[in-house]
């Protein structure tokens, strides 16, 4: 598969124009269709390989939600819910309505799972990528989170500059790459594909503990942890005491972003489990 394999489309639903990147119905035969959820700052660009790598296998449909990449920009709506209803209208628009395989990466995750609780019966399996539903105890998270996006100095001039800066606050691996690769040109320089203050509301709405969710939830599910993750060991163990019928797969050695730094390892994983 190649990157232009996967047709550009948007959804307009709930308010929002929601871009789609998708293989077609001609995958492969009977190829089961897989949708992806980036997630915060991401966009659909950064699952490219990884759908190149299961295409032609998978149907593959990458979505950036709203707030992100092509979609609509500034939404009146930051909240979970209205998430939720973006990936059912994709569903629906994509699919009518024939079950996925739903894969989610951080916040990405964290919305596949509410997919998966609120619509069970458009989810024949969840894949969550580094998520969690403990919520958070630090209300100054979000907001430290706004300030980061809010202080790149855009417009960068170049890729380079962007690069650099971003391999200084990050650390020069392949997230700073990822996010320099998706910014947007513009006549004066190079943009992000974001607002800082949408994202910090956005963070801020999935801040809230979701455990009678996770706890009810009837889909199988895998939970994919990296060694140099977000989350604490006590975190993941709570995760599986708390839904025991839950799979675990560990990454040694990969971070948060283990799909652009543990590439062959998230991919194997990820293709064994939606085999």
């Amino acid at each position: 598969m190649k990157d232009s394999q996967a047709v550009s489309s948007f959804v307009r639903a709930n308010g929002v124009e929601l871009h789609v990147l998708d293989t077609g119905e001609d995958a492969g035969v009977h190829a089961p269709p897989v949708l992806i959820l980036h997630g915060l700052a991401g966009s659909a660009n950064e699952f490219l390989p990884t759908a190149m790598a299961l295409y032609p296998q998978f149907r593959m449909i990458l979505m950036d939600q709203r707030g992100h990449g092509l979609s609509t920009r500034r939404p009146v709506n930051l909240g979970c819910e209205a998430s939720v209803r973006d990936v059912v209208a994709v569903i629906d628009a994509t699919c009518s309505g024939t079950p996925v395989r739903l894969v989610g990466q951080s916040m990405g995750a964290h919305t596949a799972m509410l997919v998966s609780s609120a619509r069970p019966d458009l989810v024949d399996r969840l894949v969550m990528l580094e998520g969690h539903v403990h919520g958070s105890e630090d209300p100054g998270e979000a907001r430290r989170l706004g300030e980061f996006f809010a202080s790149w100095p855009v417009p960068f001039a170049h890729k380079d500059a962007a690069r650099a800066f971003l391999a200084e606050r990050l650390g020069d691996g392949q997230l700073a790459r990822s996010l320099a690769a998706n910014l947007e040109a513009r006549s004066d320089g190079l943009w992000p594909r974001f607002d800082a203050d949408i994202l910090q509301g956005m963070i801020e709405a999935a801040h809230v503990p979701l455990w009678a969710e996770w706890e009810s939830l009837s889909v199988p599910t895998l939970a994919i942890f990296a060694e140099k993750g977000m989350f604490e060991s006590e975190h993941k163990d709570e995760l599986i005491r708390r839904r025991t019928q839950t799979q675990r797969a560990d990454l040694p050695g990969a971070s948060h972003d283990a799909h652009l730094d543990s590439f062959d390892e998230w991919i194997g994983v990820l293709r064994g489990n939606l085999e």
